[in-house]
């Protein structure tokens, strides 16, 4: 966990591992319930011996109750100082170092009682706001000399870093006429990752049929453009340009090659992280969905033996976020690592722009697989983009069709408000059918699918491109 003390400034400003940020005096009472109680009490008593009774007694009376009441009122917020004091009370947080998004983690709090007495506590942990909490405040009772441990749960709602602050908590006083407000333990960071429950899946998936329960489909090589692997015995369903016919005639039977991917390609992402991305189909958005369908095919070409990069374009004007393809072991970690954090921006990303920065930075031919959502106003310049490309590099095309337009299709015809909607989509979906027909007809590889269907649809559509020896 990372993690630094905060120092205190006579300002009020910490400084953590993380940079400064602003915080409360450390040390904050409240009135509680009995002293509000207490002063509402002495109040009426005080009015009443002033309407009711005469003389001094009543006067005397009254003002000693009103000093006493005082004096305890005076040492209980001395007790509570002393109770809460640095020496006394203690708190420390263990929070995961990586969480994933949308899946729930649990933080732990230890806090600890040095003193003499036992303490009533409520604690509230102040946590960033891409973690939604489940289980705060909580309110324990610490024992003198001892610590107590609770936990809560998070669920992590948007990528990214995100910095916890320190831990309060409020006390309740020996005799309960304050509640005293103390922050404690240290500021953390923890780090929100994509989901990749489905990469995990699929590198669970040790045999080829074991792929093709999620749809994967992985064929046998034929062809053009395969690698030699092996000689072995003749099976059916080979063809016969697989047969080697000189090993044939010496062992007397037949003898096939057995092929396998290319190995040493190139497969670099074209990322789109403006406004088309930040639809949301379900609790994720379309860059999210993107994210992690780029992440299992990158973790399905590295195991291929491929080089793996990427670019993200439109988050930020004339910016771009490259990662040269690399392969190996601590390739997909380093690609997350570079890419966790992003988030797509509300502005309109520049096709070309991006285009002519990826085959500056790219010059050798690679596999290209740019993830956006289509849009027909966009078919000109991205028809431009992608010819630029294509001049040294293999493009898939990849949009990621918004859930909503199919099930508005299919909605039943009931009013004419309906009948309109229902008309529109129709529309919609065949100029962005006919768009899509034009970008194929220019040689584009094309995917155009629900955010659900895009992981498999990729991993489906690299395979085809290694089958076929395009690349």
């Amino acid at each position: 966990m990372d993690g630094a003390a905060a120092k205190a400034d006579e300002d009020g400003t910490a400084t953590g591992a993380h940079g400064p940020f602003l915080r409360p005096t450390r040390l904050r009472f409240a009135p509680g319930k009995r002293l509000l109680q207490g002063l509402a009490a002495l109040a009426v008593v005080g009015l009443a011996s002033a309407l009711l009774t005469t003389g001094d007694m009543a006067t005397f009376a009254w003002g000693a109750a009103a000093t006493m009441f005082g004096l305890a009122v005076l040492l209980d917020v001395m007790s509570a100082r002393r109770m809460a004091g640095p020496e006394q009370l203690s708190a420390v947080r263990l929070a995961p170092s990586a969480l994933a998004l949308g899946v729930e983690g649990n933080v732990e709090l230890t806090i600890r009682n040095a003193g003499q007495r036992g303490l009533r506590l409520s604690v509230f942990d102040h946590l960033p706001a891409a973690l939604l909490p489940g289980g705060l405040p909580a309110e324990v009772t610490v024992p003198p000399g001892s610590q107590v441990r609770l936990s809560y749960r998070v669920r992590p709602v948007r990528r990214g870093p995100a910095d916890f602050g320190e831990i309060e908590v409020l006390i309740d006083s020996t005799l309960g006429f304050w509640r005293c407000r103390r922050w404690l333990g240290e500021a953390s960071r923890t780090r929100i990752y994509p989901n990749f429950a489905a990469v995990a899946h699929y590198a669970s998936l040790a045999t080829n049929h074991r792929l093709a329960r999620v749809g994967v489909r992985k064929r046998r090589r034929r062809g053009e453009g395969s690698e030699f692997h092996q000689l072995r015995g003749y099976r059916d369903g080979d063809s016969l340009r697989q047969i080697d016919w000189k090993a044939t005639t010496r062992h007397s039977k037949l003898i096939s090659r057995e092929y396998q991917e290319e190995r040493d390609q190139r497969l670099v992402f074209m990322l789109d992280a403006s406004r088309r991305m930040r639809a949301q189909d379900g609790e994720l958005s379309h860059f999210d969905q993107a994210l992690d369908s780029m992440m299992l095919l990158a973790h399905v070409a590295l195991r291929q033996g491929d080089a793996v990069g990427a670019m993200a374009f439109g988050h930020e004007p004339g910016e771009h976020r490259f990662f040269a393809p690399i392969k190996g072991g601590t390739a997909l970690e380093r690609l997350t690592n570079a890419f966790y954090d992003l988030q797509p921006r509300p502005r309109t990303g520049d096709y070309l722009e991006a285009a002519k920065a990826l085959v500056r930075k790219l010059p050798k031919r690679s596999l290209v697989v740019m993830l956006t959502n289509l849009r027909d106003e966009d078919e000109d310049e991205l028809g431009l983009a992608l010819r630029i490309l294509r001049t040294k590099h293999l493009v898939v095309l990849a949009s990621l069709r918004e859930s909503a337009l199919d099930g508005l299709q299919s909605r039943p015809v009931v009013d004419l408000d309906s009948a309109l909607s229902v008309a529109a989509g129709h529309v919609y979906m065949a100029e962005r059918e006919r768009a899509f027909s034009r970008l194929v007809d220019r040689q584009v590889l094309a995917l155009d699918v629900p955010p659900a269907r895009l992981p498999i649809a990729l991993v489906n559509k690299y395979m085809e491109v290694k089958r076929s020896g395009r690349l």
